[in-house]
């Protein structure tokens, strides 16, 4: 009867100890993925993109797990009853894999994260790596402006496209686009700054608002609130559709100068 006391009690002593460590682990964890999640959708998915690209639901999927798993494998493993060196080699094989699986998912966003928000004719495109359909696009992102140039600490940048340099190269850039190819917005070596002089090419394929929100009642309230900083209303903003993941709209005022942008289909309004 006492010894089977004395085990009761040393599995209680051990549970315990085991989650105070775990609860340790856990809001370390949660800590560490608050600091990552600042940074990811400060920089690399600064908001809208963090919905409209899929960031958000990818990067919460890859931390959640990432922050469950570890402190439950410390609840599993922890026993104060255990030799000191074997404890912390446990502990440290669990820290070791934890943030290997953190970097790896760190890694796999920042493959996926947007890099340019590109006008095009009558729309603007969001171009991530992924979106160059495995075209060796390095040089020609390498050969743009300092100010175009994508890196570690700097999120979607906006951007237009030029003029085929000549007919041959309209037709080649045309004909393969039309055959499932890459289009303008894939192309690099066709961006150029989307500024006050570009602008007023997006102007000339770019609707008004008004239409938008008669087409989508519901979607106003958001539509004026995004519009809210920036005291322009409704009756003298423009929009232009944004192709990705997910179907949306990007407001404008009459010198093509981005607003903000609401979730819908532009491409719906006549």
């Amino acid at each position: 009867m006492d010894k089977h006391r004395s085990v009761t009690y040393f599995n209680t002593v051990r549970i315990r100890a085991a989650v105070v460590a775990a609860g340790s682990h856990f809001l370390l964890s949660v800590l560490l993925a608050l600091l990552v999640g600042a940074f990811v959708f400060g920089i690399w998915y600064p908001s809208p993109f963090d919905e409209l690209s899929g960031g958000r639901e990818l990067f919460w999927l890859i931390l959640g797990v990432d922050v469950i798993c570890g402190p439950l494998l410390t609840l599993v493993v922890f026993d104060p009853g255990k030799a000191r060196r074997g404890l912390v080699r446990d502990l440290a094989t669990i820290g070791a894999l934890q943030m290997a699986a953190l970097f790896y998912g760190v890694w796999t966003v920042h493959e996926a994260r947007p890099l340019y928000l590109v006008h095009e004719v009558d729309r603007f495109r969001v171009v991530g790596a992924p979106d160059y359909a495995g075209f060796d696009v390095k040089n020609d992102l390498a050969s743009l402006d300092d100010s175009l140039k994508v890196h570690l600490w700097r999120g979607p940048i906006t951007v237009g496209v030029r003029r085929a340099a000549d007919p041959t190269e309209h037709s080649r850039v045309l004909f393969e686009a039309l055959s499932g190819g890459r289009d303008l917005a894939q192309r690099p070596n066709f961006y150029i700054p989307y500024d006050a002089a570009y602008a007023s090419q997006a102007m000339q394929r770019a609707r008004p608002l008004v239409r938008f929100v008669e087409r989508f009642p519901a979607a106003r309230e958001r539509v004026e609130q995004a519009l809210k900083s920036s005291g322009v209303v409704v009756a003298d903003a423009l929009f232009l559709p944004v192709v990705h993941r997910q179907e949306w709209i990007a407001l404008l005022d009459r010198q093509g100068r981005i607003l903000g942008f609401v979730p819908g289909d532009g491409f719906a309004v006549p």
